[in-house]
């Protein structure tokens, strides 16, 4: 119970902020419940300052509540409909995140970035916005004004390629559906995805939202890839803590989708599943949005922005590329 006590005023003020935000999209369902949930933790945190009684109860939100979101993020997963895209497509969707990673690395390193602001950058970019943020860090560990510069920038950049996606892929030519390919393989997070998928058509959304769930699904991987590596970079006995080669998370994400592509969940549960699941991410989003403070953002200067902007238009390259290749 005292547990409980010393978590309830911030758990509360995230469930507060995400009910909010999940209004905010059932008025307006182009607006993701997500972005306007760190949308509305940045606002306050830059115009009232939570007190400290409501820190632990907000990192509880921003850690575990955030972990229990991806597990059930799981369940929108199904191996078949990834399948169906073919060998060609989803060679370009691991193409898009290996090469993503390891771009905005190199770029980042020429930039003399520290390495763990450039895997959450790289990670957000090529993987699935900030929840990928987020999910590598609970890998890397870094610093809050890493992660909440990270999370600004997805939001950005992700933002700005909904009409631009659409334009370029009007002006390059391309048809309904390696246009909607196209949006699944370079835009940041799901929502804003849907929402270039639909400027685009209804044969285009359908393509671009199973190959962005198929990104969504390289989390696994990287965060596995990623422990590893971390661990071999942080021998044990020098008093730093050693990730685990593979986050409990990713097992239960896994186990979800699994799960998923089983069929044996209810098809009546999955809308309430799903309703939960963007409850329980939209409160931790809110959550690392009250780490988005101004002054920090400026403080870190323009590399990070730089970076941010150079990483998707590599991944944007790469995805258009990939689909002229395979569509």
């Amino acid at each position: 119970m005292n547990q409980l006590s010393r978590l309830a005023p911030g758990l509360l003020l995230c469930a507060g902020g995400a009910a909010l935000a999940v209004l905010v999209n059932r008025a307006v369902p182009t607006l993701s419940a997500l972005l306007v949930a760190i949308l509305l933790g940045a606002a306050v945190t830059n115009l009232v300052t939570p007190p400290p009684r409501f820190q632990p109860g907000i990192e509880c939100s921003a850690r575990r509540l955030l972990r229990i979101g991806i597990v059930l993020l799981g369940l929108q997963l199904v191996l078949g409909d990834i399948a169906r895209l073919g060998l060609g497509m989803v060679a370009v969707i691991i193409t898009v995140v290996v090469g993503g990673i390891t771009g905005s690395l190199a770029l980042g390193r020429a930039l003399g970035m520290a390495r763990s602001q450039c895997l959450l950058i790289a990670s957000g970019v090529s993987i699935c916005g900030a929840a990928a943020v987020a999910g590598v860090n609970s890998v890397v560990d870094a610093d809050d004004d890493e992660v909440a510069t990270a999370i600004a920038l997805v939001v950005l950049y992700g933002t700005l390629m909904i009409p631009i996606v659409p334009l370029l892929a009007r002006l390059f030519g391309l048809g309904v559906q390696p246009s909607g390919l196209w949006a699944g393989a370079s835009i940041h997070e799901v929502a804003q995805v849907v929402a270039a998928g639909a400027a685009l058509g209804p044969e285009a959304l359908t393509v671009a939202v199973v190959v962005k769930l198929a990104r969504v699904l390289m989390l696994a991987p990287v965060a596995v890839a990623l422990g590893t590596w971390m661990r071999r970079s942080r021998p044990a006995g020098e008093g730093a803590s050693r990730p685990p080669v593979v986050p409990l998370f990713v097992v239960g994400f896994v186990a979800m989708v699994l799960l998923a592509s089983t069929h044996v969940v209810p098809a009546g549960w999955l809308p309430t599943v799903k309703t939960g699941q963007t409850a329980l991410l939209a409160a931790a989003m809110f959550a690392l949005g009250l780490g988005v403070k101004v002054s920090s953002l400026v403080k870190v200067g323009p590399r990070p922005f730089l970076l941010g902007l150079l990483t998707t238009a590599w991944v944007a390259g790469i995805a258009l590329a990939g689909v002229e290749l395979v569509a």
